[in-house]
């Protein structure tokens, strides 16, 4: 099974959207296109927030190529905010839970996106990478240094 058929039905239980389906896509034009031009990313797996549409794109088109399988399993959604939770593989098979904050603005894009990674030695492990893939184009105090 490649990489593009295990995401081709990221959404378990939740409903597609544009966040899903630029997950389930692996395509960083279409995480792009949900955001507001000054959207703010906030994760455990970066240092400090990376901000602007451009910045967001390049570590969402990143992280997405990281993971082999991904499934959002569960959503709330309340006015402008949805939390939505999900399951994944990366890094030869380590496995990662999380939840993923995303506030939109009238117009329906994104303005801030806080994505929460456990367990931490994975999670620690998937920011070095996420450095690694990123070097030269997002500077590397965003990320962890691994162990």
């Amino acid at each position: 099974m490649n990489d593009r058929t295990r995401f081709a039905d990221v959404t378990g239980d939740v409903e597609a959207q544009p966040w899903t389906r630029a997950f389930a896509a692996k395509d960083p034009e279409a995480f792009a296109a949900a955001f507001d031009e000054n959207v703010v990313l906030e994760a455990s797996a970066l240092r400090r927030p990376v901000e602007g549409r451009d910045n967001v794109k390049q570590v969402m088109g990143a992280a997405g190529g990281i993971y082999e399988s991904l499934v959002f399993t569960q959503e709330i959604t309340a006015g402008d905010r949805s939390c939505i939770e999900w399951e994944a593989t990366a890094l030869g098979g380590k496995e990662l839970r999380g939840s993923t904050i995303l506030t939109v603005n009238e117009d329906g894009r994104i303005v801030r996106a806080v994505i929460q990674h456990r367990p931490l030695d994975n999670l620690i492990a998937f920011s070095a990478e996420l450095g690694r893939r990123l070097s030269g184009r997002i500077e590397a105090g965003h990320f962890h240094a691994g162990a």
